[in-house]
């Protein structure tokens, strides 16, 4: 695991970003402490930080340029098959001097070009840097597990791991206004979107290939999904269950190599304890790590953690914080931002990793299976407005009862009166406009009254439009659940999930490797159908069954509790005046020039009444982008 830079001038002009490469470089140590390199050929400029993963010496340094000198190569990920690949490379007689994964990417695309993409298992993002034909070859992972930004002027092009490699280069700080508005529904920055003007994400599964003087960006890998051609093969149940069970474990066992300390993530959920229970088959002392609440009893899950731990025998570790752990680190966490992120359990995942890593290199978590298998509660609601029936009308009816009844994140019946809420409204949009509902945290017409006349006037309504109707394009009347979960791969997995385990992992150089998310098992998943993944009474059913007689019996006896970092007690007290005084002060809404005074003022007054609602997760995300544009925008 590692970060990546460069910059590729079209003109003298853009050659003066040399002079910021090494600075770039720095930004970035923190993603690979262990050593650094550049590499500089006329027009071009590459830049590397390491996270020594396999082969852990010196001759695996980067940027890794092969014998000839022609290609030169800058890498963050792993590749899994690389073995496989090696030896299929020695048998055409090609040659190895490491016994890295990195030179067998740079010897695979020097031998079949982009074609190697569909060869790869892995995560990744990479450049090569062609000096024979004065071209740079960029490519991000089929799912977006790494991350890689880019900005592209008439003068030069520049790419990082993260948005603060870019700032180093000359690169104008421009608000891009649309990516504002879906930052404040989703409370993160959809790629291609970046919260800077001409700053793109490469998406998942695409490559940039700059030949000629020209910028392409091309599609190289899509998820096969089509509900004429599930259960191709037509697998009866119990062997879609065997069947994901040895894809899950072929996957585990890919991701276990390592020549540095691994761990795995230990939540006492299925997603994770199913990873512990494969990986402990593959050696004898597992190391897990889990993070119980001492002042949390309702959300302290350890003692399930536990038991998955004590029956594979793992070497387990409990971090056990209290609230004051918890904000002792926030601001840890909004200095590492680069780019306005406020799901606020990045905070406890920052924590993990940072604890996780005193002991371990390398940690495996659960993540994706969720957004595969249907494991959210908004998947069983989808599930149940898609299908009617007599509680659904019901609650449907009880509607405008919902909404005046006292509702709060923070109590359990308030927090329910507040689900009842927004299942019945979202029973009477079409599927595509109840997911995207369902999906935020503010509605558009709220967002909307957020900002202010000058950053509205600057809306490229179109754009906005085009990228809604990208993501919902698979929604019709005959819907089913595979329809919502195709759209959290795209939208809710790679933007909010991936990016907080990629950002609070890298924050405290460990790398984190997700088995759910082998392309193999992907595929596999989206060729099951409905029925494998949810009925009326049980989510990721397929899942959970595989795994019944595997795991302790006491977790499908439990229910799920998702951790609320407590936002609205930290906003009422030591937050308190860093919104009146400070970042929502009314002099410095008025200076900045984004927001609506008034509505700053209403939600405000929300938050500090006897019914706050959702108001504390909108104060905490304007907060997050008002502290970044302090640091970032405004300082500069």
């Amino acid at each position: 695991m590692c970060g990546i830079t460069g910059f590729f001038a079209f003109n003298q002009l853009g050659l003066s970003q040399l002079n910021h490469l090494d600075q770039s470089v720095d930004y970035l140590t923190k993603r690979g402490p262990d050593s650094r390199g550049t590499y500089v050929n006329q027009k071009v400029g590459l830049g590397h930080r390491r996270l020594s993963i396999i082969d852990t010496s010196d001759n695996s340094r980067q940027p890794m340029t092969e014998v000839s000198g022609r290609f030169t190569l800058v890498f963050n990920g792993e590749i899994y098959n690389y073995r496989e690949l090696r030896a299929q490379l020695e048998c055409d007689g090609i040659k190895f001097r490491t016994s890295s994964d990195t030179e067998v990417l740079l010897k695979l695309f020097q031998k079949k070009g982009k074609e190697c993409l569909g060869m790869l298992n892995g995560f990744f993002c990479f450049a090569i840097y062609d000096s024979l034909e004065k071209s740079l070859f960029i490519a991000r992972d089929r799912l977006g597990i790494k991350p890689l930004l880019y900005y592209s002027s008439e003068d030069f092009l520049a790419f990082g791991s993260e948005m603060k490699a870019l700032l180093a280069y000359d690169i104008p700080r421009d608000i891009d206004f649309n990516a504002l508005k879906l930052y404040l529904q989703f409370n993160y920055t959809p790629g291609p979107f970046s919260m800077l003007k001409g700053v793109k994400k490469l998406l998942p599964g695409h490559f940039l290939e700059m030949k000629n003087g020209k910028v392409n960006i091309d599609c190289w890998y899509k998820i096969p999904y089509s509900r004429d051609n599930m259960n191709p093969e037509k697998l009866s149940y119990e062997q879609q269950k065997k069947q994901l069970v040895e894809l899950l474990d072929r996957s585990v066992k890919r991701r276990m190599v390592a020549d540095v300390p691994l761990g795995a993530f230990l939540s006492g959920g299925i997603d994770s304890s199913v990873i512990t229970a494969l990986a402990s088959r593959q050696t004898d002392k597992l190391n897990t790590f889990s993070i119980g609440y001492k002042d949390e009893p309702f959300f302290d899950e350890t003692h399930y953690a536990r038991q998955v731990a004590a029956k594979f025998k793992t070497e387990h570790t409990v971090f056990s914080l209290t609230n004051e752990d918890l904000y002792e680190h926030l601001f840890d966490v909004l200095d590492y931002l680069d780019e306005p992120f406020a799901d606020s359990s990045a905070l406890p995942v920052y924590i993990l990793s940072q604890k996780t890593r005193q002991k371990a290199t390398v940690a495996l978590s659960g993540d994706g299976a969720d957004e595969m298998f249907s494991g959210y509660n908004k998947h069983l609601a989808a599930y149940r407005a898609m299908n009617g029936g007599v509680t659904a009308m019901a609650i449907n009816s009880m509607l405008p009862l919902w909404k005046v009844m006292p509702k709060s994140r923070n109590n359990p019946l308030g927090n329910k009166f507040r689900q009842l809420q927004r299942f019945a409204e979202g029973l009477s949009l079409s599927e595509g406009e109840r997911y995207w509902r369902w999906a935020s945290i503010t509605r558009e017409k709220e967002v909307d009254r957020l900002l202010n006349s000058n950053a509205k006037s600057k809306l490229e309504k179109q754009s906005y439009q085009d990228f809604k109707t990208k993501h919902l394009e698979h929604f019709s009347t005959q819907s089913d659940i595979n329809e919502t979960l195709y759209t959290d791969m795209h939208l809710v997995l790679v933007n909010d999930m991936l990016t907080k385990v990629d950002m609070m992992s890298m924050a405290n150089s460990l790398e984190v490797r997700v088995p759910f998310l082998d392309h193999e098992i992907v595929e596999f998943a989206f060729q099951l159908p409905e029925s494998s993944k949810i009925n009326k009474g049980m989510k990721k059913r397929i899942l959970q069954d595989a795994f019944r007689n595997v795991l302790p019996e006491d977790l499908y006896k439990r229910p799920k509790h998702g951790f609320e970092v407590p936002l609205l007690k930290w906003l009422r007290t030591g937050l308190k005046s860093m919104i009146i005084d400070d970042l929502l002060a009314d002099s410095f809404i008025e200076e900045q020039g984004i927001f609506d005074l008034e509505e700053i003022r209403n939600l405000k007054a929300k938050l500090f009444s006897t019914n706050p609602e959702d108001s504390h997760a909108k104060i905490w995300a304007l907060l997050v982008f008002q502290y970044w544009w302090k640091k970032y925008i405004s300082s500069k």
